[in-house]
């Protein structure tokens, strides 16, 4: 019996997207759950497995093409391949070494782009499943086969058998295609500058009260709520929430010429990986404590660097904390999430002299940086919401308290 394999049902968000990776090719043996292929969006990568045993006959979209929702990829034949069944044909007297293997393994659109580049694929090591050599390995590989040898002149003599230098110094360059979430990221950010009047404010906090809960309690923390491990983000995000309750149209959005006001709050969390950033949304988090939100954020990190990251999981969203401290960043202007009104920017801590009560003090202090869509919010409510964060991360017990 043959069975269809169709592309996962896209959300309203996602219209498209495109065939990333064949990991079978036609006539393979394929066994249930085996991944088939990578589809992939604008938001993440999704992975379609094969729901029984059997060979996959027939690929209707080569890597690269777009599908649609729910759209017919391939056909799978059930059944499982007895050893009679006829293998690929091979050549008798060819023996596979080690470059013969590497080639096999190496996805359609690896050894096209390869062939473009001039690439040699015995250089190059996989990160696809068995060693299968991907399109991503070979746009990171920098060696380029053509560089390697030297122009010659066609009416050059070489009269004394020496061998000709290369070049010193040469520039080269290298083209890839942007992929489709890089695409759609970029499409965000510019549409976010042209439909939008963003503007940011500032401010500093200071860490040193935090950052002595967080040395205190560290360790039974992690002992009382496994999974979690108590950080800074646990603390900004129950501060973000009790500051959008008091100032509702910061969590707010517009829909065209309607404000859309949310009774809820939903702060999606900037997680950078290597094809880009996501941004996983927390739910409801005037109902998560900070040991929820500490462990939601780590299954989030995990879920990312691996790939597995839903959709679902990275829609919505009211409000937005983007932590570049983590990179080094003292200071930035984040840029909106859209269609949200505004994101928090955090940044490195620093110690530096402050004055408290007519002394001067060694401070941890971090910068705080709000963003918001001024068509929205007017000033004096973004700067108060941010002034409220401030004070809430700067005496802890507020969050507690909720004053």
């Amino acid at each position: 019996m043959s069975i269809e394999i169709k592309a996962p049902t896209f959300p309203e968000s996602v219209q498209e997207g495109s065939i990333a990776t064949w990991h079978k090719k036609p006539g393979e043996t394929v066994s249930r759950d085996d991944l088939l292929v990578d589809i992939e969006t604008d938001k993440v990568v999704l992975e379609v497995v094969a729901p029984a045993d059997g060979i996959l006959e027939k690929t209707h979209k080569e890597e690269g093409d777009t599908v649609l929702s729910n759209e017919i990829i391939a056909i799978i034949k059930e059944g499982v391949v007895s050893d009679s069944a006829p293998a690929v044909e091979v050549e008798a007297d060819k023996v596979a070494s080690e470059a013969d293997l590497k080639e096999k393994i190496a996805s359609p659109s690896a050894r096209k782009l390869a062939s473009e580049q001039g690439v040699d694929l015995q250089n190059i090591s996989g990160s696809g499943k068995d060693g299968r050599i991907t399109k991503e390995d070979v746009a990171s590989n920098t060696t380029i086969a053509s560089n390697s040898i030297a122009p010659k002149s066609d009416n050059y003599t070489n009269t004394n058998n020496s061998i000709e230098p290369a070049l010193v110094g040469e520039r080269t360059e290298k083209r890839v295609p942007m992929t489709r979430m890089r695409s759609r990221i970029a499409d965000r950010l510019l549409q976010v500058t042209q439909t939008t009047a963003m503007l940011t404010t500032f401010n500093e906090v200071d860490m040193h009260r935090v950052m002595n809960l967080r040395s205190e309690f560290k360790e039974d923390f992690s002992k009382i709520h496994p999974g979690a491990r108590l950080g800074f983000m646990g603390f900004f995000v129950r501060a973000a929430t009790e500051a959008l309750k008091r100032f509702p149209s910061v969590n707010a959005s517009i829909d065209g010429a309607d404000v859309v006001y949310h009774a809820y709050q939903d702060i999606g969390v900037a997680v950078s990986t290597d094809k880009g950033l996501v941004v996983p949304v927390l739910r409801n988090t005037d109902n998560m404590s900070i040991a929820d939100v500490e462990r939601t954020i780590a299954e989030f990190g995990g879920k990312a660097r691996d790939g597995k990251l839903t959709i679902e999981e990275m829609t919505g969203g009211t409000f937005t904390i983007t932590n570049g401290g983590v990179f080094g960043s003292l200071l930035s202007t984040p840029i909106l999430n859209p269609p949200q009104a505004a994101i928090l920017g955090m940044h490195s801590i620093k110690e530096r002299p402050v004055a408290e009560n007519g002394s001067v003090v060694i401070r941890p202090m971090m910068n705080l940086a709000l963003s918001y869509d001024h068509r929205l919010i007017d000033g004096r409510e973004a700067v108060s919401f941010l002034v409220s964060i401030k004070e809430m991360i700067e005496n802890p017990a507020k969050i507690l308290l909720e004053i």
